[in-house]
């Protein structure tokens, strides 16, 4: 059976975004306020509580621009929290849906035809071993099922 790892943003693409640095639209993120729980942190993989500071922004989870490299918005918290570490537990931020795409990408970050799928939350790290026990996918997204926006990346470990 495949090992897998739910791999949250890198912190280092954090930290220029706490910093101030640009989106990848070239943007500065924007300060909001969270208005009530439920905004979910791409770094650490949990929530954001209402009152808390976050941060919208575009966000490309790919190393280079290229046809498939989508771009979408996300959140994080305003101020460093920690990077979600956990491997094979189902991150906090997969549990409030009832479902989710799960997509294959190969190793050159274009998508594996074929592999996309709305997946029921309970059924997220079966497709995700199912995906990655071929050896064509060097990765997995989990994306929303209802406004497409990134969530987390799947790795074998």
């Amino acid at each position: 059976m495949t090992a897998i790892i739910f791999t949250a943003i890198p912190t280092p693409d954090a930290e220029a975004l706490w910093a101030g640095e640009p989106d990848a639209y070239g943007r500065s993120p924007e300060r909001r306020m969270a208005a009530g729980d439920g905004y979910p942190c791409r770094h650490c993989l949990g929530f954001i509580a209402g009152g808390e500071a976050y941060l919208t922004l575009a966000y490309r989870p790919f190393p280079t621009l290229q046809p498939y490299a989508e771009t979408g918005p996300l959140f994080i918290h305003a101020e460093p929290c920690p990077r979600y570490q956990a491997s094979e537990i189902l991150p906090p931020v997969l549990t409030e849906s009832p479902d989710f795409i799960l997509r294959g990408y190969g190793h050159d970050d274009r998508i594996v035809y074929g592999t996309g799928a709305v997946t029921v939350r309970e059924k997220i790290e079966d497709r995700a071993r199912e995906l990655l026990e071929s050896p064509e996918i060097a990765y997995v997204h989990v994306r929303s099922a209802r406004n497409n926006c990134y969530q987390c990346r799947i790795d074998r470990t």
